[in-house]
């Protein structure tokens, strides 16, 4: 299954959790992912579901001396804008507004002042450049 040009599959629960390890490390070996994933699969299930991301496009492998060390063909930026809007659709209609009103409420992540003064000034930013 080769990667189709200007698409990228979708990904399983798993998949998607390998992604996060290896954009959360920048880079990762089959061991690394094994340390960091919950519940993890075996070795070679983890070396099969690389390969997949791979074929898929998302991951790709350089060799480091005995071992491949995989990573992501998508600049984290792009990725994390990829991810965010994905989030805003599903889980909020679409609505910037209610996304950043349930950052706002989530307990345990209270923001200082100065925080509060960097929000307000990318929102007049924004404002300004009539976004």
């Amino acid at each position: 299954m080769g990667r189709r040009k200007g698409k990228v599959d979708p990904l399983s629960r798993r998949e998607r959790q390998i992604m996060d390890i290896v954009y959360r490390r920048g880079r990762a070996s089959v061991g690394e992912v094994l340390e960091d994933i919950p519940d993890p699969p075996s070795y070679s299930a983890v070396r099969a579901l690389l390969r997949v991301l791979e074929d898929k496009g998302h991951l790709r492998h350089e060799r480091e001396g005995p071992r491949y060390v995989y990573l992501p063909t998508v600049d984290p930026r792009r990725a994390r804008g990829s991810a965010l809007r994905h989030l805003v659709n599903t889980f909020f209609g679409g609505s910037a507004t209610e996304t950043v009103a349930a950052l706002l409420d989530v307990k345990g992540d209270e923001l200082s002042r100065e925080d509060l003064d960097e929000l307000g000034a990318l929102i007049e930013r924004a404002r300004e450049e009539g976004r």
